[in-house]
């Protein structure tokens, strides 16, 4: 016991020394810089964390977090030693591939495509039927974007509807799975109906009515497309979102806040792009993956189905 306690002591000592505050006048001055370049709102709280070693000779790292009460972030920043300067810096890991890393995230198992189905750049698309914004992105997508690169792009979609603001949404999502289950056709025959009808279930009154009127189209798309057609009442009737609650999940873990998000071969594309930010994008892509970027010399329209 007499040799222990030192060396315990001694652990203390230097387990405080590592992680010791930055005294209460730099923490001020600290804060006070924050604020004032990164136009922090008076509302959000700023909160520093203790000092500790860090792989920079002469800095100290420090995490300060912004506290806004429903969402708090956290960033990374360096120290002097004498305590005048601040540094935010980031650090990336040449060794990954952070788009082939989002990639890795999304389960596209058993979701309906259109193009090449052995394309080496994928387009995939979290959408919301109910979205205005959505059917704008759809629109330019199909059959515009298909036509001019259908033959080299593989593109899927998954669901995010936003219920708070769209009501019929998840109805809408499951509906189309239950088409996708039978038969890859009929689901894109119904994204493009409703992508270019969402008006028609608007104009129902009520939830019930909506929901009422996608069942029709959708057994509509079915009788269409010969599916099982008892097979498909019984998806419809049993409304379950286990897979599109599941795809929510998803997105939300990928940074996914609003509709259309599309993911590029990983690379985030926030909104409905004008075609032309579409196409660099996608040609960005090809030419990454070796691809020529070079438009089709025929106009004829690519295969809808990617099976």
């Amino acid at each position: 016991m007499l040799f222990r306690r030192p060396i315990f002591l001694l652990l203390l000592i230097c387990l405080g020394c590592a992680a010791q505050s930055a005294p209460p006048e730099i923490s001020k001055r600290i804060e006070r810089q924050v604020r004032a370049f990164y136009n922090i709102p008076s509302g959000v709280k700023i909160n520093l964390g203790p000092l500790k070693p860090s792989e920079f000779p002469n800095y100290d790292a420090m995490n300060i977090s912004f506290d806004g009460g429903e969402k708090k972030q956290n960033y990374d920043f360096l120290l002097s030693k004498d305590g005048k300067t601040l540094l935010r810096m980031t650090k990336l890991d040449l060794t990954k591939d952070p788009y082939a890393d989002v990639m890795k995230k999304i389960d596209v198992s058993g979701r309906p495509t259109r193009g090449n189905k052995d394309a080496k750049v994928v387009a995939l698309n979290y959408d919301d039927f109910q979205c205005p914004f959505c059917s704008r992105m759809h629109q330019t997508l199909f059959p515009q974007m298909l036509k001019e690169y259908g033959d080299r792009v593989l593109f899927i979609y998954k669901d995010y509807p936003l219920s708070q603001i769209h009501p019929w949404a998840i109805h809408a999502a499951v509906d189309a799975n239950c088409l996708a289950s039978q038969n890859n056709d009929a689901y894109w025959d119904f994204a493009d109906y409703i992508h270019n009808n969402q008006g028609q279930v608007n104009s129902e009154k009520g939830a019930e009515a909506q929901f009422s009127a996608l069942d029709r189209m959708t057994l509509q798309q079915g009788q269409k497309r010969n599916l099982d057609l008892p097979k498909l009442q019984s998806c419809i009737k049993a409304q379950q979102q286990d897979t599109v609650k599941a795809s929510i999940k998803e997105a939300e873990s990928l940074g996914v806040e609003a509709t259309p998000t599309m993911f590029v071969n990983g690379e985030k594309v926030d909104g409905a792009l004008p075609v032309n930010e579409l196409r660099a994008v996608l040609d960005r892509a090809l030419q990454q993956a070796g691809v020529s970027a070079a438009p089709v010399a025929s106009t004829t329209a690519s295969p809808v189905s990617g099976k």
